[in-house]
């Protein structure tokens, strides 16, 4: 996987949605729901950003600890911020249910970076 290029992709639809967000629903959803949406792109970019430094992790100590981060959050972003994307444009709100997933994704995510350091001798 080109996680920096994974990276790179989500950072742009993060972006998008972002604007998305603050032009096109600003008077289409509850400030209630905008403010849902808010903290999915916010969350959707943090972890794009996490995306670029897997690359730099996996091209600095190559194995599955790295991968596994990618892959956590990738699942994060989709579990995590689609679940509050599909929220408010449904406002179903038993979506909600389902974010706290994606967020154990997230924390995965960062501890399995916090192995590949310290297996890959980070000094």
């Amino acid at each position: 996987m080109n996680w920096f290029a994974t990276g790179a992709a989500m950072g742009a639809a993060g972006v998008i949605l972002g604007a998305f967000g603050a032009h096109g629903l600003k008077n289409r959803v509850t400030p209630e729901l905008l403010a849902v949406f808010e903290t999915g792109v916010r969350y959707h970019f943090y972890h794009a950003l996490a995306l670029l430094a897997v690359a730099w992790a996996a091209s600095r100590w190559p194995g599955a600890w790295p991968t596994a981060a990618g892959w956590l959050f990738v699942a994060g972003i989709v579990v995590f911020s689609g679940s509050l994307y599909a929220m408010t444009f449904t406002g179903a709100r038993w979506l909600g249910a389902i974010t706290p997933i994606g967020g154990v994704c997230f924390i995965a995510g960062w501890i399995a970076l916090v192995v590949a350091s310290l297996r890959g001798g980070a000094g």
